[in-house]
């Protein structure tokens, strides 16, 4: 089934078949990201010939060696300046990162049917494989169309009074020639997509495949007191919406009410943040094995990002059994109703998020309705073996197309 072109989380039923199996793919991401996970269901699936990646061995368990090539120590001044805090530093250093691994991967690239890359890396190993090998080309964006992305972040941080730093005009550049060469765009949400449809791409070239979650990692606990806590997990940042938890939660002095912050507080809004905390008890960065115990000591997730491609942490709180209060511009739509698993507010409206959590926190039964909903939801929905199969569906669509006109 499709709907205006996408492939929808709901709705896609068309899985690898009809020799598909022989069909290579080779895949590109220079770091993490969602890209090793989707590597790794290729794997599974039989159809990963490489995984192109600047990831050192202990950050890539379970990919076969043979299956993957990286390009050696790139990542290494971005991990040293990251480690020592030289935030300017490592911003400065993020184009020649792209060009020296971009310029890398289209000299390293191999046959394949189907290339699949992350943003901003693929551009010349596009036309090489496509013109060489007559591959699918598949640009894998997880934010929004980079544009709209760079337009909402100035509008915030002028909001705010913070300075802005432009994305590259170059990376915007290359970014936007991966979207016009490219056979296909995945994206993570109908959010994501509708800002590529406003910035005038046709919707016959998008497919909305939503992100998996690791159910083993990210499992529920049983809560161990009776303290209502509010949590959010994810970078401190303008970005991720921070200054209106804050606002929601001012003078939020509500008996056995607790809200917590677990993330890298980012150099942007440190003064901001430091000065306007408030009753936020922050924890820092914690291991992302550790967060399933940090989800679990709270009553409901929280989220109100400006920008996001599908926030990740939403489905890892679902899988520890929280309800969400999110705004649209999360994505969240894709993984819940609102009124069922929680609540859709709109950004940068700290006295919806305050009405939602103030209305779980007076109506316990309903919020374990919608926890207990939430958690089933995002069971109903599949993990990244799921996300892996709509993956493949989408190759197989792209490949096919491709094949017809030759």
């Amino acid at each position: 089934m499709r709907y205006l072109g996408v492939f929808y989380l709901v709705s896609i039923q068309k899985y690898p078949q009809d020799g598909l199996e022989d069909v290579q793919v080779n895949i590109s991401g220079i770091t993490t990201f969602h890209v090793y996970n989707l590597a790794m269901q290729m794997q599974r699936l039989g159809l990963l010939k490489t995984y192109y990646t600047a990831l050192p061995t202990s950050r890539t368990p379970g990919i076969r060696s043979d299956k993957v090539k990286r390009a050696p120590v790139l990542l290494g001044p971005t991990y040293l300046t990251r480690k020592l805090g030289l935030s300017r530093l490592e911003s400065t250093l993020e184009k020649p990162t792209h060009d020296l691994f971009s310029r890398w991967l289209a000299a390293n690239v191999t046959s394949c049917d189907v290339f699949h890359s992350l943003s901003g890396f693929g551009l010349s190993a596009f036309t090489l494989v496509k013109n060489k090998y007559n591959a699918a080309t598949i640009c894998d964006r997880g934010s929004t169309h980079i544009l709209f992305q760079d337009e909402i972040l100035q509008e915030e941080y002028k909001l705010w009074g913070i300075p802005y730093k432009r994305i590259d005009p170059r990376i915007v550049d290359t970014e936007i020639a991966e979207y016009e060469t490219c056979d296909l765009i995945t994206v993570p949400s109908k959010f994501v997509y509708e800002t590529f449809l406003a910035k005038g791409v046709p919707p016959n070239k998008l497919a909305v495949i939503p992100y998996g979650v690791d159910m083993d990692t990210f499992r529920p606990l049983a809560k161990t007191d009776k303290i209502f806590r509010a949590i959010y997990v994810g970078q401190i940042s303008l970005r991720k919406g921070i200054p209106y938890l804050l606002e929601a939660f001012a003078n939020f002095n509500l008996p056995n009410f607790e809200f917590m912050m677990v993330g890298k507080l980012g150099a942007d809004l440190k003064d901001f943040f430091l000065n306007n905390k408030g009753n936020c008890i922050y924890f820092g960065p914690k291991p992302r094995t550790e967060l399933y115990q940090w989800y679990s000591r709270a009553s409901v997730f929280i989220i109100a990002s400006i920008e996001d491609g599908l926030a990740t942490v939403i489905a890892q709180a679902m899988a520890c059994g929280l309800p969400i209060v999110a705004t649209k511009n999360t994505g969240a739509e894709e993984l819940i109703a609102d009124g069922v698993e929680g609540f859709i507010v709109p950004p940068r409206d700290p006295a919806a998020l305050r009405e939602k959590i103030q209305y779980l926190y007076e109506n316990p039964d309903i919020r374990l309705q919608m926890a207990n909903a939430a958690l089933e939801k995002v069971k109903r929905l599949g993990g990244w073996d799921d996300y892996g199969k709509r993956i493949a569906a989408a190759y197989q669509d792209a490949y096919c197309k491709v094949s017809d006109e030759i």
